[in-house]
């Protein structure tokens, strides 16, 4: 089985589709994706659904969703099982490879919750979590090669906004923002190991996206600023913060941060610390001037 969250809802069986048209057993599955092989409370799917005060129905038409959701996956199972399609490849929708005996033993039912029993590595989320943790390690050892690589797949694995066409409950709505903020501090950490190792003008194409994506994100534009600099536009680094403090000063009455008013002098004065590719070996960009 296959799961994607992190942009479209997906979920097929070699091919056959599990995916739910009605809003409510997309919001159960994408939820119970998210928490692979963990039992999720009865109490905890009704909160999402329903939020804090759920109707007195509500125990009882949570479990037609889930019956919906094992139809889905039956129909799927035995198309799958019929055409002899995934034996022994190790995609099957049970734990430890095996292929399971029915629905319910895909999405089954015990002590008072429910649990998706597939691989966490069937869900894209997990797989870009675990490729993060490969990033970082290497990022740690000082292999920049390595973790701006890691950093770069696992950022390929989005396909747009997480569970961009499900309808959020309070529960989603957390893990959709703390997956796009990973997603955010991803792209920041990466484009800082692609400055170290000297990439800065393949960076400026997608920096000019990011920046006047999210216009007062100062990071991304210390990078923008770094970049540009680095490929012999320095008047264009200074627009880029013209524009910033523009921006926050009319939006937030407020100047940008010292370090990034620091970058900006150093902008200026043609400071040659802006010309050594990755600066101190732990700091990003954005601290380049921060003391």
């Amino acid at each position: 089985m296959r799961i994607q969250l992190l942009g479209p809802l997906g979920a097929e069986i070699n091919g056959n589709s599990v995916l739910p048209t009605a809003r409510k057993p997309r919001q159960l599955l994408a939820l119970l994706a998210l928490h692979p092989g963990r039992l999720l409370p009865a109490g905890t799917l009704i909160e999402e659904i329903w939020g804090t005060d759920p109707p007195p129905g509500a125990p009882a038409t949570l479990q037609t969703y889930i019956l919906q959701l094992r139809r889905h996956l039956h129909t799927a199972l035995t198309t799958d099982t019929a055409t002899g399609a995934g034996a022994g490849t190790g995609t099957g929708a049970g734990t430890g490879g095996g292929r399971p005996r029915g629905a319910k033993d895909v999405l089954t039912g015990r002590h008072g919750g429910y649990l998706l029993r597939i691989p966490a590595p069937s869900v894209d989320v997990h797989t870009y979590e675990s490729l993060l943790a490969h990033g970082h390690r290497s990022y740690e050892q000082g292999d920049d090669h390595s973790a701006a690589t890691a950093l770069r797949t696992a950022l390929a694995l989005w396909q747009g906004p997480a569970l961009v066409d499900v309808t959020t409950g309070p529960i989603l709505r957390i893990e959709v923002l703390r997956l796009q903020e990973s997603r955010l501090g991803t792209t920041e950490r990466r484009i800082d190991m692609d400055l170290r190792l000297g990439r800065h003008t393949q960076l400026l194409a997608e920096l000019t996206e990011l920046t006047a994506r999210h216009p007062r994100h100062e990071p991304l534009h210390a990078q923008a600023m770094v970049a540009l600099y680095r490929s012999g536009r320095q008047a264009r680094a200074l627009d880029v913060y013209r524009r910033l403090r523009t921006r926050l000063i009319e939006d937030l009455a407020v100047e940008p941060s010292p370090p990034l008013q620091r970058l900006h002098q150093a902008v200026l004065n043609v400071d040659p610390a802006l010309t050594v590719r990755a600066g101190p070996r732990r700091t990003s960009t954005f601290d380049l001037y921060a003391r």
